[in-house]
């Protein structure tokens, strides 16, 4: 059966990649001289409280080469076949450093590394996808090349209150235009081909809610969805509860913004991904 990779920059709960057999490769994160694991030595809920309470400004970092070289090698144990699908390449040099891993690996072992263009729910949703697929008996070719066909049926959106952590981290693309006068609003940003780009501005919490729901409403068919926040778990439960009559709640995925994301968009992130039916 074909083993399924991811990097933690996918937000996929512990409970969910064992349920579906994925791996998932740590990044990590830096409080000064600090490094922690991402989600392993360092919890969600420990990140966002160092995050708010320190006064050391976090960084990140990708998991390296011979990471991933480990697990590949390890799963090379197990099969002959290894699907990884990583945080964008123009976010983070996660995708080249699989790539660097793979080249590593001594064992007889077929890898395809594939860049999601996304990161966060959104390539959560390709990496269940994959692992659906993997649990189906499906072989690694035919996996790679419906994932592929998935990436530009990826819509996502992401409210904040800030983009102040965007900014920081270098990560804020043509949202910039968001930056100045507008910080008090909650600017609603989009991601595609690994690239943020403004969508709109809402003026409070409930607004930026209306406008995630309103964005799920306008598809005509949805596969799945992903829904996450990081420290405004009612937020994320009023829109849940929202979507219910728009997707089944079978096909919506909750979750929490990892501690790597959480660096670059901080702690009132609420974030919708969808999966466009073909």
């Amino acid at each position: 059966m074909v083993k399924v990779v991811t990097d933690s920059c996918s937000d996929i709960t512990q409970q969910l990649a064992q349920e579906l057999g994925i791996t998932v490769v740590p990044l990590y994160v830096q409080f000064g001289d600090e490094t922690y694991r991402d989600n392993v030595d360092l919890s969600t809920e420990e990140f966002y409280h160092k995050l708010e309470t320190s006064k050391i400004r976090p960084a990140t970092s990708t998991a390296t080469p011979a990471d991933f070289a480990r697990i590949f090698t390890r799963l090379a144990e197990e099969t002959k076949e290894i699907l990884t699908i990583t945080l964008s390449e123009k976010f983070s040099g996660t995708y080249t450093a699989a790539l660097q891993g793979k080249t590593m690996v001594k064992k007889d072992c077929h890898i395809e590394v594939i860049d999601s263009k996304a990161g966060a729910g959104a390539q959560m949703l390709l990496v269940i996808l994959a692992a659906q697929m993997a649990g189906a008996g499906a072989g690694l070719d035919n996996i790679v090349d419906q994932v592929k066909k998935a990436i530009p049926r990826i819509h996502i959106r992401m409210s904040f209150d800030t983009l102040e952590y965007l900014r920081r981290g270098g990560r804020i693309g043509k949202a910039q235009a968001f930056l100045g006068s507008l910080l008090k609003l909650n600017p609603i940003v989009g991601v595609k081909d690994g690239a943020t780009f403004p969508i709109a501005r809402s003026r409070n919490r409930t607004q930026a809610i209306d406008f995630l729901v309103n964005f799920v409403r306008g598809f005509s068919q949805v596969e799945a969805v992903a829904i996450e926040d990081a420290t405004t778990p009612d937020d994320l439960q009023t829109l849940a509860e929202r979507l219910k009559d728009v997707v089944p709640p079978e096909r919506i995925h909750r979750s929490k913004v990892s501690p790597v994301v959480g660096t670059h968009v901080g702690p009132h992130v609420l974030a919708v991904s969808v999966l466009e039916a073909e």
